[in-house]
């Protein structure tokens, strides 16, 4: 059975999910006549039901699962997303999806994912209290399926859920999870942080570094909704799970809090985020390239590294100066092979877009460490903003 990356949304192509409940009943036997019933000896008393003892400790965690539902369950909000599209005969199709998300702040900001907001064209908010209202679109990052919506709602009116991006997110900690799977407004799951430090594919088909994963049980609409502490705080954002069927399979991922924090002043403020690059085009050497290339009689001194085929003239990196056609593709060699930056080691396009978005910013200078003339070297590098 081949697993498959799902995100955690309702499917816009869809309207309703189906559910089909039933109820288990007493099977009837091929043999209708009447059976003798056993009897126990009129000496025996009959068994008595035990119930176990509540250990103090669990009690104790179930008092602080039901606070950070009290605190937090109405800062959780249901988001529609609905839009209309054409079929090929030009008939107008209603596509309608649903997800979860938070309050931010007291102005009214929501975050949520960028793919639960994907291409809507209204979105509707349903609160705690049972009302629902329209929402405007504020800002979207597909590159971290972050986005950030806004409802009007006076100050007082908003349960504000809080970031915290300095809590020490550990292996084993018990995490909270509020959202609306199916359509389910508020429901909470309870789980364990699974693993730290995943990297999961992003709307855009890039890289979200650093995410959390968590066993607990997390389904389509869960998507945009807050994964917590026992604190009620926000650790990470839900926004996949990996799954074969579609529904919980016990992996599910979280965006971290820190990545919140450093995208959605920036939605905010701007409603874009600038992602940091070197500005440069690069091919990646793979094992099954380098082996290619020393075939086509190319000195590669690396094992792995990332080739730098086209700079702009300002740059301190340099590109390839000869092409080498390997099969059907011409491959610029005899530039920079990148291999670390500011000392850590990249091997990938993935680990490098991993790197740069998680640890640097635009404008920030790395150091560059590169193969030259055969030779190890570190160039500086200013990041540049990344093209959309």
């Amino acid at each position: 059975m081949v697993l498959v990356l799902i995100i955690a949304m309702t499917c816009l192509g869809g309207t309703a999910t189906g559910w089909m409940i039933a109820r288990l009943g007493p099977l009837s036997s091929l043999d209708e006549r009447p059976r003798p019933r056993a009897q126990l000896p009129a000496s025996s008393p009959l068994p008595t039901s035990t119930a176990l003892p509540v250990r103090p400790d669990a009690t104790a965690l179930e008092g602080q699962i039901e606070e950070v539902y009290r605190r937090v369950g109405p800062g959780v909000v249901n988001i529609t997303n609905r839009s209309l599209e054409y079929d090929f005969f030009m008939r107008p199709v209603p596509r309608e999806g649903s997800g979860s998300g938070f309050f931010y702040d007291r102005d009214g900001h929501i975050v949520t994912n960028y793919h639960v907001v994907e291409d809507a064209q209204e979105l509707y908010v349903s609160l705690a209290d049972g009302r629902s209202m329209t929402a405007q679109l504020v800002g979207v990052d597909p590159s971290n399926d972050l986005a950030v919506i806004k409802v009007d709602l006076p100050p007082g009116e908003v349960t504000v859920v809080p970031v915290n991006e300095a809590y020490e997110v550990r292996v084993g900690q018990f995490v909270v999870a509020i959202g609306n799977p199916f359509g389910l407004e508020r429901t909470l799951t309870l789980g364990v942080v699974s693993s730290l430090g995943r990297v999961i594919e992003s709307p855009n088909q890039r890289f979200i570094g650093e995410a959390i994963q968590t066993d607990a049980a997390v389904n389509p609409g869960n998507s945009g909704g807050p994964l917590l502490n026992l604190a009620g705080e926000v650790v990470g954002v839900n926004s996949a799970i990996l799954s074969p069927s579609g529904a919980s399979a016990g992996i599910g991922f979280a965006i971290p809090a820190s990545t919140v924090q450093r995208v959605v002043p920036s939605l905010i403020a701007t409603g874009r985020y600038p992602h940091p690059s070197l500005g440069v085009k690069l091919f990646e050497l793979t094992t099954e390239w380098i082996a290619l290339l020393r075939r086509a009689g190319m000195d590669i001194p690396v094992e792995q590294g990332l080739l730098v085929v086209e700079t702009p003239r300002d740059s301190t990196l340099r590109s390839g100066t000869q092409q080498v056609r390997v099969g059907h593709v011409l491959v610029p060699i005899g530039g920079d092979i990148i291999v670390a930056v500011d000392g850590k080691a990249v091997s990938s396009v993935r680990d490098l877009m991993v790197l740069l978005e998680t640890q640097t910013a635009v404008g920030q200078t790395v150091q560059v460490t590169v193969v030259r003339d055969g030779r190890e070297q570190t160039v500086p590098v200013t990041l540049r903003e990344l093209a959309q």
